[in-house]
C-alpha cells in the first residue's frame, strides 16, 4: 500500500483537479476539448496548415509540385533579401481571429501552441541557423501594447530546446505607421531605414532565423535581413505564424 502511495505523481493529481475545475478548451472557440493547447474539431478542420510543396524561397504553397528548387513568380521577378521564409498557418478568415487575440487581445496563453505550430513549419530553417531574432517594435508600440508579440513566439518555439535567442539583436529606430492598409510599395518606403543592429552585438558569420507574426509582403523582415546582411551576417531566414497568400500590390 504504501509502495502505491508513493507512486503517485501529486503533480498528476494537481492537474486531474484542475481539469476538473478548469477544464481544457478550444484555442479558437472556446468550446471544451480533451487537453490543453489544442484546437476543437470545427475550428481544426477550419485551420489551413501550410507544408510543401512550395516555393523555396518566399514560402507560398503550389497547388501542384513543381519540384525541388522552384520558386514562384513573385521571387523570380523580384528575389527578396532574405534566404527563405516559412509560416505554419494560411492568414484568413479561420486563423484571423486566433492570430488577432494572441497579437491584440492579450492571449498569450495561446504561445506555447502557436510555437509548437512554427516548430513544425520551420524544422528545416531551425536545423541550420546559429541565432533566433525576433522583429523588434518601437519602444513606443511595445509600452503600448507590453509585449512584443514576435519575441514571444520565437521563446514559444525553442521552450524545449533549440538555437539560442537574441532578442534585442536589432532595434526599430524609427516609428513607422501601421502597415495593415498599405500595398507593397508603400510598406517598403515605411520600413526603409527603420532598423538598425543593436548596439554591442555582432553577427558576422551567422545564419539568423527572424521571427514574426504574419508574412504579407514581407517588406519588414526583408529590411530586417539587409540590416543583417549589412552587418555580415551569412545568411538571413523568416518563419511566421501565418503569411497571407496572394502578395499585396
Amino acid at each position: 500500500m504504501g509502495g502505491l502511495i508513493r507512486a503517485i505523481d501529486p503533480r498528476r493529481v494537481g492537474a486531474t483537479i484542475l481539469d476538473l475545475l478548469l477544464p481544457p478548451r478550444c484555442l479558437k472557440c472556446g468550446v471544451e476539448v480533451g487537453g490543453d493547447g489544442a484546437l476543437c474539431a470545427e475550428c481544426w478542420r477550419g485551420i489551413a496548415f501550410l507544408q510543401p510543396p512550395c516555393c523555396a524561397r518566399c514560402g507560398l504553397p503550389f497547388d501542384v509540385d513543381p519540384g525541388a528548387g522552384a520558386i514562384c513568380g513573385a521571387c523570380a521577378r523580384d528575389a527578396p533579401l532574405y534566404g527563405r521564409a516559412r509560416a505554419a498557418l494560411r492568414y484568413d478568415e479561420a486563423s484571423r481571429p486566433l492570430v488577432l487575440a494572441f497579437k491584440h487581445g492579450d492571449k498569450l496563453q495561446l504561445a506555447p501552441a502557436l510555437g509548437r505550430f512554427m516548430r513544425q513549419a520551420g524544422t528545416e530553417l531551425l536545423a541550420t541557423c546559429d541565432i533566433i531574432a525576433p522583429v523588434p517594435l518601437h519602444w513606443t508600440r511595445l509600452f503600448a501594447r507590453r509585449y512584443n508579440q514576435a519575441a514571444v513566439l520565437a521563446h514559444a518555439l525553442v521552450r524545449n530546446g533549440g538555437p539560442p535567442i537574441v532578442a534585442d539583436l536589432l532595434e526599430r529606430r524609427r516609428a513607422t505607421p501601421s502597415q495593415g492598409r498599405s500595398g507593397r510599395a508603400e510598406r517598403r518606403r515605411n520600413v526603409r531605414g527603420a532598423f538598425g543592429l543593436k548596439r554591442g552585438r555582432a553577427v558576422a558569420g551567422q545564419r539568423v532565423l527572424l521571427i514574426d507574426d504574419v508574412l504579407t509582403t514581407g517588406a519588414t523582415v526583408s529590411e530586417c535581413a539587409r540590416t543583417l546582411l549589412d552587418a555580415g551576417a551569412s545568411a538571413v531566414d523568416v518563419l511566421t505564424l501565418a503569411r497571407t497568400m496572394r502578395p499585396e500590390l
